[in-house]
Parts: structure tokens; C-alpha cells; sequence
């Protein structure tokens, strides 16, 4: 199987085992998807996530586990005004490369990476951010295009600060190759397709509310199969993986040297559909009785019980319960009826259904269950089984008319972070509806919590009504790893190696 010879190559030539494990100070760990692009602005991806927490810091910190801000590259803020955060920062830390951090980076980043010409990959994450005005070395004034409440939830999320000097000297293609940030680890290797090598960085700021980096080294490697993963861990090739199949996760649970955690997180499998019907294959969902019959054809709580399971639950709205905002109450909860979904589907003109492709780029059992719950009602979906960059060029031009994926959110818990993402006219916004993206704006910019959530839920109930998408089950995930590591799984599914240590 390639995944095994892509391994050994990824942990050193002609290696296995050798180079794993607390012998060698080495925690290797495996996903099942790359990121196109190791800069945390150029992808959405959570292996991209958990790589920015290691080699990155954010002007804020969020604890995990009460949720309050503490500084990290910033020692205070204070609102100005509803559009304006007065930032100072901390003095005294240094980017891998020795580079001085200072008020000059923090401009840059956001300036930068808010430029109308920027390709990031997600604009909800900083789309708010208007402009930073420069006030000392040390201070920065980040002005907003409109009031954001959650704007300190992003400052201590998906905005990451870049090294202003070196990005201009290298540019984004050379970033990309050879990343530095002020993160408790330093990236010393990106090999695309196989994975990124990181060493612990001695010069960390000892202030940080992250903690001083306890493992030598890690490495992220690509293993695509389930079963090569694990095969892979019980070889001591792979110290962590993740993502691991609930049957699978059971049986591992009687292997000796070895941990099962598993828990219910922040992120959302569901299927999006071409509302405006831009393709052939994409007609039928113009049609709000064929997105209403999707809605019905597939069993939200056989899936989340039987297959995902540990904890997953059905879910009926673009948001996670936990999220502010996400009020669910006049939400369409949808219930499993094919016989429904059928009579739907005659009402619309498909009285013996449809041929149609569905897209999805992980979870393979999960999206083959999907298709065989919508071939039921007639719904002929042919499987895509594609790498997400793929996936995404499909939707972004109007091409795929199905799709199945899932969002986590960022681990930011508004609900701005989910629906935004998927229903503000964004490229990911697959229906456009105008009444839609009016009621999330007026929602993101209000200052009156109130007023925020009606909006809100007047929103969702409106999505849900005309059946946008197909929201499915929250995630669980089941992480297994060596027994001689120290491991704390956490709901927002961001695997934090930073605060790993070995026993």
C-alpha cells in the first residue's frame, strides 16, 4: 500500500519505527488530509489549524477550559469604540528566525491578508477588519468596517500574526516552503504530499499562556487509509492519530500500550446543494421540495448512533449548539421520511428520481451511507471521492451540485463562524439568498446581544425553511495514541502538542 513506503519516507529514508516515539523524543502524528499551503491564511483545513497553534501565536488567548482571554502577543486591549480595538503589545519576543516582533507585524498581517487581492481561504475570519493604524512600536489600533462583538473570539482564533520583513523578502510561494511564526514550535520541514517537520522552540516567550513546548520534536505525516493509520500506531511508526472509525476505535481499545479517548466536538457533517441550480446535474435542486426531499431522505440519527457515534447527535441548523446565536427553536427539524421525500420529489417533476454526483473529500463510509439513504428516494449520486482543494473548485464555480462536508468552526464559538461562512454571499454560499446575508450582516454588527440573536434564528429559521443545505450530525472524535504520551482531547477538536508532554 503507498501510504506505508509515503511513511517511512515522511520519518526519515529507509526508517520505520526508529524514529517515533519518547525513546527519540519524537511524536509522530497522522491525519487523513495535507493542507495545500502550511501559511495558516492560505487554508482551511484543521491539520492547518493545528499546525498554526503550534508555530504561531494570536494577538489573544483563549483557555480552553474556562473560555476567558488572557494576552499572548498582546498584554491588554480595550474597546476604543464599537469599531475600534486599542491594542498594547508584548515586548520582548522573537520570530524563529531572530526577527523582532513588533507593532509593524501585527499591521502587516491584517493589512495584508484583508487586501481585496489577498487569496486566503476563508474572508469570514478577518473580513471585519477594516484597516491597522501603527500608534507605537508596541500599540496598533485595529479599525472595523462595522461593530463585530465576536472580534475578540477571532483575535484569539484563526488570526495568527506574520513576520512582516521576512514575508516581503520571501513572498507567499516562499512562506509556504519555509514558514516562520513566534509559535512554541518551528517548522524545519514542509514535504508536500508527505508532511511537516517541527522542532521545539528554546527561545519561546516564557509569558505565553500556552506553556514552554515539552516534546523535541513532532512530526505531521499524510496517511490517507483508516487502516493504514492504524496499522501504522500499532507498529510504533505513528504515536497519534485521529479521525479513527468508531468500530475501529473499539477494537483498538484491547491493544496494550495504547489509548482510546473519544468525545463529541464543535464540528458539523452536512450536505450542501446548488440552490441555484447553475448545472445540468445541479437543476433539480432549484426546486425547494427536492432540497426539502434531501432533508428527508437521509437518517440524521442512524448516522450519528451507528456510525459516527461517541457522542454524536443529529443535527438540523449551520451552527453548534454551544455557539452564541445558535438558537435553533423555529429551525425545520426535519424528520427521516423517504416516503415523504418520494411524494416531494413527484410534486417537483422527478416521480422516478434523478441521476446527480455528489462531492466529498473525507469520511468515505460516511458520505457512501448518505448515497445510499438518497438512492432510496431516487436520488442517483455518483461518489466523488476527491482531496478537498478538488472538492472546492467544484463549488466555488457552481460546478457540483451536491456536496458532502463538514466544518468545525475554527473551534470559535459563534455562530458567526459557521453560518457566516456558509450563507453571507461568500464563495462557499451555495443559494445566495439576499434576504439570508441581510439578517446574518445586521446580526454580525450588532452590539445588542438581543437583537443579535433574533437575527440569528430568523436567519436559520429562514435557511432551514427553504432547506439550503442539509445539516447532518455533530462530529465525535476518536483520537488513539502510545500510552507513554500525555494527551488531553478538547471539544473545539484542536489537538493542542504544544501542552503534550511524555509520561
Amino acid at each position: 500500500m503507498v501510504h506505508h513506503t509515503c511513511l517511512a519516507l515522511a520519518i526519515g529514508a529507509g526508517s520505520t519505527a526508529a524514529y517515533a516515539g519518547k525513546a527519540n523524543d519524537t511524536l509522530v502524528y497522522a491525519s487523513d488530509n495535507e493542507v495545500e499551503n502550511v501559511s495558516p491564511y492560505h487554508n482551511n483545513m484543521r491539520e492547518g489549524v493545528v499546525l498554526a497553534n503550534m508555530a504561531w501565536d494570536t494577538l489573544i488567548y483563549r483557555d480552553p477550559a474556562t473560555g476567558e482571554f488572557k494576552p499572548q502577543l498582546a498584554t491588554s486591549w480595550k474597546w476604543e469604540s464599537p469599531t475600534a480595538i486599542l491594542l498594547t503589545l508584548r515586548q520582548g519576543v522573537t520570530f524563529h528566525n531572530g526577527d523582532k516582533f513588533s507593532a509593524d507585524d501585527v499591521a502587516y498581517t491584517f493589512n495584508v491578508v484583508t487586501a481585496p487581492e489577498a487569496k486566503i481561504a476563508t474572508r469570514q475570519n478577518t473580513g471585519w477588519i477594516k484597516s491597522v493604524d501603527k500608534l507605537g512600536d508596541y500599540q496598533v489600533r485595529i479599525n472595523l468596517k462595522a461593530p463585530f462583538p465576536a472580534a475578540l473570539d477571532y483575535l484569539a482564533g484563526p488570526t495568527p500574526i506574520y513576520p512582516a520583513a521576512y514575508m516581503k523578502k520571501v513572498g507567499l510561494e516562499g512562506y509556504s516552503k519555509a514558514p516562520i511564526g513566534t509559535g512554541p514550535y518551528k517548522i524545519s520541514a514542509v514535504i508536500p504530499g508527505q508532511g511537516v517537520t517541527m522542532v521545539k522552540n528554546p527561545a519561546y516567550f516564557k509569558e505565553s499562556p500556552v506553556g514552554q513546548p515539552k516534546i523535541g520534536t513532532i512530526k505531521f505525516v499524510v496517511i490517507r487509509d483508516p487502516e493504514a493509520r492504524a496499522a501504522q500506531l500499532m507498529t510504533g511508526a505513528v504515536d497519534w492519530i485521529w479521525r479513527v472509525p468508531s468500530d475501529q476505535a473499539e477494537s483498538l481499545k484491547s491493544m496494550p500500550n495504547t489509548t482510546v479517548l473519544s468525545g463529541e466536538t464543535m464540528r458539523v457533517g452536512f450536505l450542501t446543494m446548488n440552490a441555484n441550480g447553475t448545472t445540468p446535474e445541479a437543476l433539480p435542486f432549484k426546486d425547494v421540495r427536492v432540497r426539502q426531499a434531501v432533508n428527508m431522505a437521509v437518517n440524521r440519527k442512524g448516522l450519528a448512533d451507528s456510525l459516527v457515534r461517541g457522542g454524536s447527535q443529529p443535527v438540523f441548523a449551520p451552527c453548534f449548539r454551544t455557539q452564541f446565536g445558535c438558537d435553533t427553536e423555529k429551525v425545520v427539524k426535519y424528520p427521516y421520511d423517504p416516503a415523504k421525500a418520494k411524494t416531494l420529489l413527484a410534486e417537483a417533476g422527478y416521480p422516478n428520481g434523478f441521476d446527480t454526483d455528489l462531492w466529498a473529500y473525507r469520511e468515505r463510509e460516511y458520505a457512501e451511507s448518505m448515497v445510499g439513504d438518497l438512492r432510496k428516494i431516487g436520488i442517483r449520486a455518483r461518489l466523488h471521492f476527491v482531496q478537498y482543494p478538488v472538492l472546492r473548485t467544484e463549488v466555488y464555480s457552481g460546478r457540483a451540485p451536491l456536496t458532502f462536508q463538514s466544518w468545525g468552526s475554527f473551534s470559535i464559538n459563534d455562530a458567526s463562524a459557521f453560518v457566516g461562512n456558509y450563507f453571507e454571499g461568500g464563495p462557499d454560499d451555495t443559494s445566495k439568498d439576499p434576504q439570508v446575508i441581510a439578517l446574518l450582516q445586521t446580526a454580525d454588527a450588532s452590539m445588542d446581544k438581543v437583537e443579535r440573536k433574533k437575527k440569528y434564528a430568523q436567519a436559520l429559521q429562514r435557511i432551514s425553511e427553504q432547506a439550503y443545505m442539509a445539516p447532518m450530525f455533530s462530529y465525535s472524535t476518536n483520537y488513539v495514541f502510545t500510552q507513554d504520551l500525555k494527551f488531553t482531547a478538547q471539544v473545539d477538536e484542536l489537538p493542542r502538542f504544544a501542552q503534550a508532554s511524555w509520561k
